[in-house]
């Protein structure tokens, strides 16, 4: 039995040695456009009937993405709302710290976010014909744990993307 436990010790240190390790030492190419070679990607649009002006001033309020996503928590933008700022929130239980790569009053905003084994670049666009918005949004990521449980990862982003969009239609058409 001592050997088991010896054993079992042993194995979990080295994958925490691991893991720390994977965490510290990886870094990610912090660019404006999605990796499109990531394991996990993808690609969304809505049409929202309201001006892209109120939906880009939702999505750059950062602090105030609570009171319209429920997916979203403990949202802080540090700083002003311009390209380098940093921003924290979390989402799906994760904590993560974001940059800002692209801020482009009206049109686009684009971040970079790092969270445990992950690493994610967002785009979002919005684009006004008629009084209504199409927004779109891509987002990529990669890391140890999104390669690891890549279809996860996939299904998981998908569904949260769905549900992000929903929820500033919902709002910006109120």
């Amino acid at each position: 039995m001592k050997k088991f436990v010896y054993s079992f010790l042993l194995i979990a240190g080295i994958l925490t040695v691991i893991i720390i390790c994977l965490e510290v030492f990886t870094s990610y190419a912090v660019t404006e456009s999605i990796n499109k070679n990531a394991p996990v990607k993808t690609y969304q649009e809505i049409t929202i009937n309201a001006p892209a002006q109120k939906v880009y001033q939702m999505m750059s309020d950062i602090g105030h993405w609570k009171d319209w996503h429920s997916d979203v928590e403990d949202p802080k933008l540090n700083g002003p709302f311009k390209k380098d700022s940093s921003f924290d929130w979390k989402s799906g239980g994760l904590t993560i710290h974001s940059t800002l790569h692209t801020v482009v009053p009206g049109h686009k905003i684009g971040w970079s976010g790092k969270a445990f084994g992950a690493f994610a670049i967002h785009n979002w666009s919005f684009i006004e014909h008629d009084g209504r918005t199409t927004v779109k949004v891509e987002e990529s990521m990669e890391g140890w744990l999104v390669s690891l449980l890549s279809s996860t990862f996939q299904k998981g982003l998908e569904n949260s993307l769905q549900i992000w969009l929903k929820n500033l239609k919902a709002k910006a058409e109120k």
